[in-house]
């Protein structure tokens, strides 16, 4: 610290006498560059929105805004579930809190092959991370926002010909251990879809993905059920909440289905 630093009154550091502690106190909104380790091994930087909050006690006026941004500014390793709790263990040590907290938004991008043509394309998909350090114990959890096909069963079954389908938007927000991966909780849900989609293909595609589709229907409702019977087996994810929105070809809604559950508090169902 330098003369002229220490000579400036520290107000936020100054105390308090509302006797009211604060729960969160930090910034939010902050667009950071970020490097993130994918399941390959590979590192992919993209940009990530920050939001990064610690506790405040009650007799502290306030917490030093700046010093989260000096901790992104000097952190170079790339995040994973590891790092996350690594980053978290930094705020709270320097802004000198019991608990820190982390909510990271990004885009994530994975090269994929069309099924019939093989042509390869970048598909975006919506990321956010959530870390959350209380004292010795640190929680992490990933939502990932996968778009996918669905078909409608009850239109295949009463139309002479054809079916309508739409494209859904299955949101999955899973509590994860070490060595479960962004690709993954994707997988899994495309998996269970009536198609995945892709970002590029040609017209042998097309045919693939159409026809795919329509051999496997789903409704809004097995969506969730079929993706929530995979996460149920699963033996890093702890606890979790899936959500399917169909953007509907023939209404004006959309169709919406969810299903939430914690291992360590539900009776899970025997398969």
């Amino acid at each position: 610290m330098t003369s002229a630093t220490a000579s400036i009154v520290d107000v936020q550091g100054s105390r308090d006498t509302r006797r009211l502690a604060i729960d969160k106190v930090g910034i939010k909104d902050l667009r950071h560059p970020v490097t993130i380790l994918n399941r390959d091994g590979r590192l992919q930087h993209t940009v990530g929105n920050f939001c990064l909050y610690v506790d405040l006690p009650h007799d502290r006026r306030g917490t030093h805004m700046s010093r989260f941004l000096e901790i992104l500014n000097d952190r170079v390793e790339p995040l994973s579930r590891n790092g996350i709790e690594q980053l978290l263990t930094t705020i709270s040590a320097t802004l000198e809190s019991n608990n820190a907290y982390l909510e990271l938004s990004f885009p994530y991008f994975i090269a994929k092959q069309a099924p019939v043509s093989g042509v390869g394309s970048l598909l975006d998909y919506d990321v956010t991370l959530f870390g959350e350090k209380r004292g010795e114990t640190a929680d992490v959890a990933v939502k990932v926002l996968v778009p996918v096909t669905s078909l409608c069963p009850c239109s295949k079954q009463i139309s002479d010909y054809g079916a309508h389908n739409q494209r859904s938007h299955i949101t999955l927000t899973a509590s994860v251990q070490e060595g479960l991966w962004i690709e993954d909780l994707i997988d899994i849900v495309e998996n269970e879809a009536s198609c995945q989609i892709y970002g590029l293909i040609k017209r042998p595609d097309e045919k693939f993905i159409t026809e795919r589709a329509y051999d496997n229907p789903k409704f809004v409702e097995d969506l969730v059920r079929d993706i929530a019977a995979r996460l149920n087996t699963h033996p890093r994810i702890s606890a979790y909440t899936v959500e399917s929105e169909n953007f509907e070809s023939i209404h004006n809604h959309s169709a919406y289905a969810l299903i939430q559950c914690n291992k360590s508090e539900t009776t899970l169902p025997k398969a």
